[in-house]
């Protein structure tokens, strides 16, 4: 297996690989009641459980199942939140996209909180609500589907996000 992890530059960010170090950081923002019920999980209370989650990109990595990144603003290199693809299913060419962002950084633009506008602007369709999909903290949720296919990307007008 190779360790090349592609490192993603925007005009403000940088996305990067995630490492042992930054448990400090992803504790304090997925200890955050307000981030995590976004997240699906309980807010994490130890160091062990922010390592746990950098084990388990490391894992969805090395399966080929997902990437994770670890986003930082460019003037900095302390991880912020994180983004990336999971449940990634190779011969169907579809993955879903997930991320979360400490509570500091929301309304920037960062990972935008009108993220449903967000995709449809970028060209992708809603395709259907999948009701109580999933049972997360102890409640069910609702998650909805999108879809972009390759034909909708080779149609869309390149531009630049404000990220």
């Amino acid at each position: 297996m190779s360790n090349y992890f592609p490192i993603i530059k925007t005009k403000r960010l940088i996305l990067r690989e995630i490492v042992a170090e930054d448990a400090g950081n992803i504790l304090k923002y997925l200890s955050d009641k307000e981030v995590m019920k976004h997240y699906g999980l309980e807010p994490f209370t130890t160091v062990e459980d922010a390592s746990n989650e950098i084990a388990w990109y490391k894992s969805i990595l090395n399966e080929k199942s997902g990437i994770r990144w670890g986003i930082t603003l460019k003037e900095q290199d302390d991880i912020i939140g994180s983004c990336g693809f999971l449940n990634r299913v190779h011969n169907h060419c579809r993955a879903e996209i997930g991320y979360e962002l400490s509570k500091d950084y929301w309304g920037n633009g960062i990972a935008n909180a009108a993220s449903q506008k967000l995709i449809k602007k970028n060209g992708f369709i809603k395709e259907g609500l999948l009701r109580s999909y999933e049972f997360r903290c102890g409640k069910f949720d609702d998650l909805y589907m999108y879809s972009l296919l390759k034909q909708d990307f080779d149609r869309l007008q390149p531009h630049e996000g404000n990220i």
